[in-house]
C-alpha cells in the first residue's frame, strides 16, 4: 500500500494559525527536506523555552529561528510528531527562498559576530597601549 501524499498548505493558509489555541509553524529548507508545516498547538505548554517563543513565530516561516537556536535531535524528533503537511510554494516563492538561503550562506546581511570581534580587538589594543605607554609615564 502506497503512503498517503502529504497535504499541501500555502503560506496564506498557515498564516491564519497564529493563536494559542491554533498555532502552526513552517520549518524546513532545501537542506532538511524542504519546508514542512507543523501544528504545534498541543505542544505549546510543553515547549522548554515556553509557549511565547513559538507564538511569536506562529503562522510564519520559523525555519531560520528554529535552526539558529540549535535544537537537539530530540527536539527534531518531537517536531515530527506535529507534522501536518508541506508548504506549497509558487515558483516566485521558491526563487525568493533560494536567494535568501544564498545570501545567508554568503554572509550577506549578517556580520554581527564580525563587528563584535573587531570591537574586542580594538578594546584589547587600547588596553595594551594604555598599560605599556600611559602607566609607565
Amino acid at each position: 500500500m502506497a503512503p498517503e501524499p502529504e497535504k499541501e498548505f500555502t503560506m496564506e493558509e498557515v498564516s491564519k494559525h497564529n493563536k494559542t489555541d491554533d498555532c502552526w509553524l513552517v520549518i524546513g529548507n532545501d537542506g532538511t527536506g524542504g519546508p514542512k508545516v507543523y501544528d504545534v498547538t498541543s505542544y505549546l505548554d510543553d515547549h522548554p523555552g515556553g509557549s511565547e517563543v513559538m507564538l511569536d513565530v506562529g503562522g510564519q516561516d520559523a525555519d531560520e529561528f528554529f535552526e539558529d537556536i540549535g535544537h537537539s535531535n530530540d527536539a527534531r524528533d518531537e517536531l515530527q510528531k506535529h507534522l501536518v503537511g508541506v508548504l506549497k510554494m509558487t515558483e516566485e516563492e521558491k526563487e525568493k527562498r533560494k536567494l535568501a538561503a544564498a545570501n545567508k550562506s554568503n554572509g550577506a546581511g549578517g556580520g554581527g559576530m564580525g563587528v563584535i570581534a573587531v570591537v574586542v580587538a580594538v578594546v584589547a589594543a587600547g588596553y595594551y597601549y594604555y598599560k605599556n605607554n600611559v602607566e609607565q609615564s
